[in-house]
């Protein structure tokens, strides 16, 4: 899904959350879930879009509605060893989409 379709999807209603997934070394990763599939954010050439920062990510989505969104952090187990945690669960904390300063 490209920018473009993200607005059109979330001007209509249809995007149910946005995520921005933490990646090692400061890499963010925005996906959009569309009837609990989800889908990241590519440019037009069909390459994911990398964003430096909470902030990049809120400057890049402006335009947008106001929705769900969340910051997403994997496991810390899994990052620092290698090792699969038997829970497999994500650190998901609610960001605000607007910048608050």
């Amino acid at each position: 899904m490209n920018l473009q379709e993200l607005t059109a999807f979330a001007h209509a209603g249809r995007v149910d959350e946005l995520n921005l997934i933490s990646m090692e070394g400061g890499i963010y990763l925005l996906e959009a879930r569309v009837r609990g599939m989800a889908h990241p954010l590519n440019d037009f050439n069909g390459k994911t879009i990398h964003l430096r920062s909470v902030e990049h990510a809120r400057d890049l989505l402006h335009t947008l509605p106001k929705m769900p969104f969340n910051l997403v952090h994997s496991v810390v187990h899994d990052e620092m060893c290698g090792l699969r945690d038997v829970d497999e669960q994500t650190l998901r904390v609610p960001i605000s989409f607007r910048s608050t300063w």
